[in-house]
């Protein structure tokens, strides 16, 4: 009795010791953190700089210590640890390099003496850590890497996310098929990710992921959870779900002269698959919506007997899928493809080397950006060849002879494109010489852009009506730019082409609010409650609160019974209307930003409220101002609105104290103050300032043309919607005469021709901030005298 006692401690030191010895050497034999001497929040950049340092002063041949081959083997390591993401996370969750073999020897058949607890419960059947993470180690994203990466590629290609966990017994049965879908998907351009929750816990929340496992798919930033049996095809259904329905258009003989003529309206070239697969293969939905904003596609079902003229018409081959570009000339294809098995990196070069028209038109910055790129090097260079004419039907002619001299271009350093004057009126006014003539004439400009600021060299050629003489005359400016880059000898800065195409702040309002329903209705369906508490919760508030309100308006009528309701009625319409609500403004209240208005009026002006600044001069006071409240007079009805303006001849220096804290916004004008090396003129700048969050939004004069037809600005600002009440400490300035009204005065009061527009975008919130760290002190508003 006493022996088996004195069994059971021996039992438990044996144990022990075993345990405390296999601990001891399964331990991790050095520490690549102490070894560098950085932290374990290091980023790449630190710790490859340290080891630079270290493999400099431990190499064995410059440091002559009989440890410095050692330490240099042990830096050298370190640093593979480290420098690797997978490496450096195996070794922060486990403390094991590669040399302990973190996810278990046993699996490849090594022996090991000693006993490793971690390990066993790896090697534990029900888990499979080890065969997830080397087969989806490889997709596994990051909080960073999925807000950087995946949201803006989603805009191109759908993406399609599992989220897992260590120790999800349910994981193990999707595994399979997971595997077998990542495999066909990852080949069509798919974009797949895994999330482990136990890693990744404030991304799985980020995507509203409270479950494990589950899959999800983004597109457009967008997230939809995906809530059927896990099998292949209803996973496939899914992605193709998540594309929009009007992908690719099916062309048959009865519409398909529709779909090539609209190359003009969409100003885009348009693709034709034809195909003997009943329904549009996915690989090709995924590269109509990858270039969308770029080509127009449709799908010919070859089976059917209402494509047999189109297959005739073009020679189709039945055997093979076919794919055919066609730009401005709807008859002949311009480029064509053919092959028994359409792979994407195929389809994508093809695509992608036939992305634009031979002469498309500038409909937006983007589009104008890649057609005219702005000068890196030399060898480089692209010089844009720009037809500046109209719609109408006079210029007709003039634009089809522009096309066709376009289509015998064969240097790839000129890209050919044309713009409507009506629409990019600006651009147009910037580079037309004779902009006033009346009727328009269409003009011919080359010209090659300088920086992404919009500073551009340039040389109108011709004014165009399609002759031989015009061909001519541009065919040797082209051979002569192609000797002599320095024969454009213009330069300006030009302004940001408008987007044609953008929808209406309404319908983007309409689009969003079907979105957000679409949501809702997904998650009441698939009993997502945990996502639908807040909103049911305000719902319910709202009730709750509407239900109290009626019930305390029926006890208060009960309380006077004497009265009848036909009387409380009757009482309630003589009642006078509130009076409290200020009535609406006929005139625009302007203050001066001054040292004593200044704090109100910016520093502590309440969240949300902006102040509209206006900077003059004493001489272009009278003028700017009238011009000023004309434009704003619609935005006057707007309570967290002020207006306010600047006298940039006493307040310059804060002015110029405020651009150099906005560095993004003193950019936008470098090129105009080193022009001339002389001082910036502000006149007519107008600033959005949000005093609460510190940030501005700019608004630079675009115009300045001459107009001696017109009325003087004074006559404008008093027939104009809006009169102008102005509190200033200081009087105004007297009047001038009109005889002393010069050409300057007449374009000053153009300087705000556009800033109604501007005010529309403030609005609606596109408008690019421009953060600071502090307003300007007081020392800089205050003039020194």
């Amino acid at each position: 009795m006493a022996g088996s006692k004195m069994s059971v401690p021996l039992a438990v030191v044996v144990v022990l010791s075993v345990l405390l010895t296999g601990a001891t050497h399964a331990g991790p034999e050095m520490d690549p953190y102490k070894i560098l001497g950085v932290t374990r929040s290091a980023s790449q950049a630190e710790i490859k700089k340290v080891y630079k340092r270290l493999a400099k002063e431990w190499h064995p041949d410059k440091n002559k210590n009989p440890g410095a081959e050692d330490m240099f083997i042990k830096i050298t390591k370190s640093y593979e640890i480290l420098s690797s993401e997978d490496k450096r996370a195996n070794y922060d969750r486990y403390g094991q390099t590669d040399d302990t073999q973190p996810y278990g020897n046993g699996r490849y058949g090594q022996h090991q003496d000693t006993f490793n607890f971690d390990e066993s419960f790896y090697n534990f059947p029900f888990n499979s850590k080890t065969q997830r993470d080397f087969a989806d180690s490889k997709y596994t994203l990051h909080f960073k890497q999925y807000v950087n990466d995946v949201v803006p590629d989603s805009s191109k290609r759908p993406y399609l996310i599992k989220i897992t966990s260590d120790w999800c017994f349910s994981c193990i049965h999707i595994e399979p098929v997971w595997k077998e879908v990542v495999e066909e998907m990852e080949t069509l351009g798919v974009g797949i990710g895994v999330v482990d929750v136990g890693n990744e816990r404030r991304l799985a929340n980020h995507l509203g992921a409270h479950r494990t496992p589950s899959i999800l798919g983004v597109l457009n930033g967008k997230v939809t959870f995906f809530h059927y049996a896990v099998a292949k095809e209803h996973l496939r259904q899914f992605v193709e779900d998540l594309l929009p329905q009007r992908l690719v258009e099916w062309v048959t003989d009865k519409n398909d002269l529709h779909f090539l003529n609209s190359w003009h309206e969409l100003n885009k070239p348009h693709v034709l698959l034809f195909d003997q697969v009943p329904v549009v293969p996915l690989l090709y939905k995924l590269t109509a919506f990858a270039y969308k904003d770029y080509l127009q596609f449709g799908y010919v079902d070859q089976g059917l007997s209402e494509t047999a003229n189109l297959q005739k018409q073009f020679n189709i081959n039945t055997y093979a899928p076919t794919m055919l570009i066609f730009k401005e000339s709807t008859d002949k294809p311009a480029d064509i493809i053919q092959a028994k098995g359409m792979k994407k990196q195929i389809i994508d070069e093809f695509v992608s080397n036939n992305k634009f028209l031979l002469v498309p038109r500038l409909v937006n910055q983007k589009l104008f950006d890649e057609l005219c790129p702005v000068k890196q090097f030399h060898r480089r260079r692209k010089y844009c060849v720009l037809l500046m004419t109209g719609d109408e039907e006079s210029f007709s002619l003039g634009n089809q002879a522009f096309l066709s001299f376009a289509s015998t271009n064969t240097k790839e350093v000129v890209r050919f494109a044309y713009v409507y004057q009506r629409l990019q009126q600006p651009l147009c006014d910037t580079l037309m010489q004779n902009k006033d003539s009346a009727p328009p004439l269409a003009q011919v400009v080359i010209l090659e852009r300088r920086n992404a600021a919009g500073k551009a060299l340039f040389k109108p050629v011709t004014a165009w009506n399609g002759s031989e003489e015009d061909k001519q005359c541009l065919l040797e400016e082209l051979e002569r730019l192609q000797k002599d880059p320095s024969i454009l000898v213009h330069d300006a800065m030009l302004p940001e082409l408008n987007n044609e195409f953008a929808s209406m702040f309404v319908i983007r309002w309409i689009y969003a609010c079907y979105d957000y329903l679409s949501e809702v209705i997904d998650d009441i369906l698939h009993n997502n409650w945990r996502e639908m508490m807040p909103l049911l919760s305000l719902i319910f508030s709202a009730l709750f609160i509407l239900f109290g309100t009626v019930v305390i308006q029926a006890f208060r009528f009960g309380s006077n019974p004497g009265i009848s309701v036909k009387q409380r009625i009757k009482k309630a319409k003589d009642k006078p209307k509130n009076t409290n609500r200020p009535p609406k403004k006929n005139f625009v209240e302007v203050t001066e930003l001054t040292d004593i208005t200044y704090m109100s009026n910016l520093v502590k002006l309440r969240p949300g409220h902006i102040n509209i600044v206006l900077v003059l001069t004493d001489a272009s006071k009278n003028i700017l101002l009238s011009k000023f409240a004309k434009e704003v007079y619609s935005f006057t009805g707007s309570l967290t609105l002020h207006f306010s303006f600047l006298n940039i001849d006493k307040h310059g220096e804060w002015m110029n104290t405020l651009l150099e804290y906005a560095q993004d916004a003193m950019q936008i004008g470098a090129d105009e103050g080193d022009a001339g090396n002389h001082e910036m003129d502000y006149t007519g700048y107008v600033l959005a300032l949000n005093g609460h969050k510190k940030y501005l939004c700019l608004f630079k004069p675009v115009y300045t043309g001459e107009d001696l037809d017109s009325k003087s600005s004074e006559d404008e600002g008093a027939t104009s919607g809006g009169r102008l009440r102005a509190t200033s400490r200081d009087d105004h300035p007297p009047r001038r005469s009109n005889r002393s009204r010069s050409l300057s005065t007449l374009q000053i009061h153009h300087k705000l021709d556009r800033l109604g527009l501007w005010m529309e975008r403030l609005m609606e919130g596109t408008l690019p901030r421009y953060y600071i760290p502090t307003w300007p002190g007081l020392d800089k508003i205050t003039p020194s005298k």
